[in-house]
């Protein structure tokens, strides 16, 4: 079973930090992430967001976006539509 991190309105760089700490604290194990109340993303924390990816795929834990609002999705596109999500070896994201 994933656990779910909501995403803060506001992730620029006063948000980074925590953002980090609460990947931490969830590592190991699958994660959804909840970007529906996002408003703002900023370089930095999107940073942590595709360091997270690469932590939980080489973890073989699932990563996924649950919800994004749109301004999340256009942001994430402005900055060339990286992808944040991985799927373990066998495809479950549990």
């Amino acid at each position: 079973m994933s656990q779910t991190l909501r995403l803060d309105p506001v992730l620029d760089i006063k948000a980074a930090e925590p953002l980090k700490a609460a990947f931490l604290n969830l590592r190991g194990r699958p994660l959804a992430l909840d970007a529906s109340a996002v408003e703002r993303l900023g370089g930095l924390c999107l940073q942590v967001l595709i360091s997270a990816r690469k932590t939980w795929q080489a973890d073989g834990q699932a990563l996924r976006l649950a919800d994004a609002s749109t301004a999340f999705i256009e942001q994430l596109v402005a900055f060339g539509d990286p992808d944040i999500q991985t799927t373990p070896e066998g495809g479950q994201t549990q």
